[in-house]
């Protein structure tokens, strides 16, 4: 007897329907259980945990000839996310399930010896999936219901074991279908860890720079000697972004849905990610990869931050890898099997030493390298990479004075109402374009039609671009950056003050030796 059962499988962050087919032959002289269709080695071993399932879960496993088949034949299986599908198919084809009750149903889990129902990952994207071709209902292990129902308008059915699963099936103890609640971001959820920018004391300039990255969306480079505040900075920088909107969670989670860094207690990321990768990071870690691809660091912090420390300390040709990510937003993993792209629509905040002692420019402790060190220590970082940072910030030490007064500075609720202010005008202004959410995505073309600067700015514009020697990509960075620091200005022009203010926020070179 054949029995056809819906499953899913993963490439990236889509999923793909998968035809199980399995073929009962209870003529077969001797017992056999094969499975086809390229499955991996997780695959193969379902064999066993499907028939020790079912077993003992009270059902019956006739001991003859099995074949199980996953269509499409020419699409790598991987994982244990086709137990219960197979599990179901077996049952069905030996006649222990109605076949007309798993019509129109997707079956997603792994399955435990004893026939309890397994977490598996990426069961949102799977979902998503199954709405998209008309599947009624997915009956998942019951960690996972809470992540399945993000996706809304289908049908799901949290199973706790085989056993409960076939009861269901034939109506003798029905599943309750698993309601989730409203999908709304909760406001009051507030970041592991966050740092209140009113608990930084002093560093007024290098505030003031990070609010505009946060109101833009553009990238930062602080440069200071150990021990001046970067770090503390940078983990102060969630708490002035503006708060997740629905669609940019539900693209969030379903990048950690893949790779499977969800929670049942929270299954919708409610916050903007922040990632801190160490600087020994591997390039498969850092942009994705792997032999089956999965998402890196960067990937995480889509629509976040992700704060590297130490960046000069990152191997060259790791760090060179985020080159096309900073510019196109997404990053592409090609395989034998195919590509794949992974979305990448991060703020990069970067920190590093001035020099390999980190005192250069100190102007209270002297520095011990030669210039030729200081000269090879920032040649770490490549022109190309240097010219997609916006922002450009050193930071000094703090006066004794302020470190010890009593003086609360502005907090990081006040800033981020700026920066909140600043991004509906950008929502506004981007209103019919699709895929710009800040002013760092615009594209050549956009910046011609929506940053109009006044007949002062474009000769200032003009005269730096000529002294400064500017490449094109930092000529339009310039014009974006200026477009934020008008934006938080409330202004609907470019004046020259704001150019001015993102002239600065150049690179400068300083005397060395």
């Amino acid at each position: 007897m054949l029995a056809q059962i819906n499953a899913c499988a993963l490439f990236g962050l889509d999923g793909h329907i998968i035809d199980v087919e399995v073929d009962f032959n209870p003529r077969a002289g001797i017992p056999s259980f094969a499975i086809v269709g390229l499955p991996d080695a997780a695959v193969k071993e379902s064999r066993e945990r499907v028939r020790a399932a079912i077993k003992n879960s009270g059902l019956q496993f006739p001991n003859k000839g099995y074949v199980v088949n996953l269509s499409p034949a020419d699409f790598p299986k991987h994982g244990p996310a086709y137990d219960l599908a197979v599990a179901v198919g077996v049952l069905a084809a030996t006649d222990q399930v109605p076949l007309e009750s798993i019509e129109s149903s997707l079956f997603i889990g792994e399955l435990s010896l004893d026939g309890s129902i397994r977490h598996v990952k990426g069961v949102m994207p799977m979902a998503y999936t199954a709405l998209q071709m008309g599947i009624e209902r997915i009956y998942v292990a019951a960690d996972d219901a809470p992540q399945a129902a993000l996706v809304q308008g289908i049908e799901i059915y949290p199973v706790r074991t085989l056993g409960d699963l076939v009861e269901h099936l034939y109506g003798l103890q029905p599943i309750a279908t698993y309601t989730a609640a409203p999908l709304t971001p909760d406001e009051d959820v507030v970041p592991e860890g966050l740092v209140d920018f009113a608990d930084v004391k002093g560093q007024e300039h290098v505030k003031r720079a990070l609010e505009i990255a946060a109101g833009g969306n553009h990238n930062v480079l602080l440069s200071g000697s150990p021990g001046v505040g970067k770090t503390l900075l940078a983990r102060a920088m969630p708490g002035i972004l503006p708060r997740l909107s629905l669609e940019e969670a539900l693209e969030v989670t379903r990048i950690y849905s893949v790779a499977d860094l969800l929670t049942s207690n929270r299954p919708l990321i409610q916050t903007r990610p922040f990632r801190a990768p160490h600087h020994t990071i591997s390039q498969a870690g850092l942009v994705g990869g792997g032999s089956i691809p999965k998402p890196g660091e960067i990937s995480l912090a889509h629509r976040g931050v992700i704060f590297i420390d130490e960046i000069v300390e990152m191997n060259p040709k790791t760090l060179e890898v985020l080159r096309q990510p900073m510019e196109d937003k997404v990053v592409t993993i090609s395989r034998a099997q195919g590509s794949m792209t992974f979305p990448a629509n991060f703020l990069l905040v970067a920190a590093m030493n001035p020099c390999p002692c980190g005192n250069f420019g100190d102007s209270s402790r002297a520095c011990t390298c030669s210039p030729t060190m200081i000269t090879r220590y920032q040649g770490r970082l490549s022109g190309p990479l240097l010219d997609r940072i916006d922002i450009h910030v050193d930071v000094p030490r703090v006066d004794y004075d302020k470190l010890m007064s009593s003086q609360r500075a502005e907090t990081s609720a006040q800033i981020r109402a700026r920066v909140e202010n600043a991004r509906e005008q950008q929502r506004q202004r981007f209103r019919g374009r699709s895929g710009l959410f800040a002013n760092a995505d615009m594209g050549v073309s956009d910046i011609q039609q929506l940053c109009q600067l006044t007949p002062e700015a474009k000769q200032l514009l003009e005269v730096s671009a000529k002294r400064l020697q500017l490449s094109a990509r930092s000529y339009h960075r310039i014009i974006k950056l200026s477009r934020t620091i008008a934006d938080l200005d409330n202004c609907p022009t470019i004046e020259m003050n704001h150019l001015a203010e993102a002239l600065q926020y150049r690179p400068r070179q300083q005397a060395i030796g």
